[in-house]
């Protein structure tokens, strides 16, 4: 009976310390502390400096407007006319050079940000700059995408839009 009692309050104890030992995991941010800027990944700064959208226009999306670039993936199903398809390009060749060039502004703001901080000097003033530079380029950012978006309204027909919004899987 007492190894019983033993094995049982041992049981019990070696439970308990697993779930106290919970309440102290690794952060899920751990793989990302040797990034080169913590805030993005590789991916994301690629995405970023080529012009990638990185969700910014996803309101538009996903609300019945489409991107130039789905909208020149599906040229064919949408039947674009040859003078839409230029406008479009033209519109996608805007967005794209616009947003890189952007982008590389937002990367460079936030690389900023992460070298004040590991450098450990810094202060609230420099903190409010460094996050406002930063929060100004993503703002132009996703003002570049999303107007982007709007242009296409006004190059595809209410048939285009539908055709896109089912071919995308938004709606049926």
């Amino acid at each position: 009976m007492k190894s019983l009692l033993v094995s049982f309050t041992f049981a019990v104890l070696s439970t308990q310390t697993l779930a106290e030992g919970a309440h102290h995991a690794t952060s899920p941010y751990a793989q990302e502390a040797a990034r080169d800027i913590k805030s993005l990944s590789e991916t994301d700064v690629d995405e970023l400096t080529r012009g990638g959208g990185w969700g910014f226009a996803k309101p538009a999306e996903l609300n019945g407007y489409p991107g130039p670039s789905h909208v020149l993936q599906m040229k064919d199903r949408l039947g674009l006319t040859d003078d839409q398809l230029l406008k479009v390009q033209e519109v996608f060749d805007l967005m794209q050079a616009r947003a890189s060039e952007e982008g590389k502004v937002f990367v460079e703001a936030e690389r900023e940000l992460d070298a004040a901080f590991r450098s450990r000097t810094i202060t609230e003033s420099a903190l409010r700059d460094l996050v406002a530079t930063a929060e100004a380029s993503r703002l132009r950012l996703r003002f570049i995408h999303l107007a982007a978006h709007l242009e296409m309204t006004r190059l595809l027909d209410a048939r285009q839009i539908a055709a896109h919004g089912k071919h995308r899987g938004y709606w049926k």
